[in-house]
């Protein structure tokens, strides 16, 4: 486990033994999975739970932004 972002009191988490698609976890007040590439190349919510949603708009946004590095980490980590 990686982590390779944090922001609003959340981690964003690669896991080393982890799947494709590209995609990162967060974790804190609760949990969501986001793809990395989702439909049009912009990140996409798989699941969230026990995050407000506020929090998962700030933390789509988050993704968004930093979308280029966090891809760029994944491909570090799992080459």
């Amino acid at each position: 486990m990686v982590v390779v972002h944090r922001a609003f009191g959340f981690r964003f988490v690669i896991y080393t033994q982890d799947h494709e698609p590209a995609h990162v976890h967060i974790t804190g007040s609760g949990q969501a999975k986001i793809n990395l590439l989702g439909r049009n190349g912009e990140p996409e919510l798989v699941y969230s739970m026990g995050i407000s949603r506020a929090d998962l708009r700030r933390i789509l946004n988050e993704v968004a932004m930093e979308q280029a590095r966090l891809f760029r980490e994944w491909e570090r980590i799992h080459g």
